[in-house]
């Protein structure tokens, strides 16, 4: 299925959701996957499609070395993170 055909699929609500979760750093990739069914290719090209050009490379630029958008490369495994001062 092509990446056109995916995010035409896609709700107003769910292109949202994952731009939102795609600026996050802490949300991975594998998480965006689990709950849209796209792959990172997938989601760089959406990002590319629906944000500026100047926003999609300062996006680029922040996660391209991000360990955190990749879960294999985090450093914690279960749940997610939180920091110390953050409340419940």
């Amino acid at each position: 299925m092509s990446s056109e055909h995916v995010t035409e699929m896609l709700t107003d609500g769910d292109l949202d959701r994952i731009i939102q979760m795609a600026w996050e750093d802490r949300t991975s990739f594998d998480t965006i996957r689990s709950q849209f069914g796209l792959t990172p290719g997938e989601v760089i090209k959406l990002m590319r499609h629906h944000l500026s050009t100047g926003s999609f490379k300062l996006w680029r630029k922040r996660t391209a070395g991000r360990r955190t958008k990749h879960q294999a490369l985090r450093s914690f495994r279960f749940g997610r993170f939180r920091a110390p001062g953050q409340r419940d």
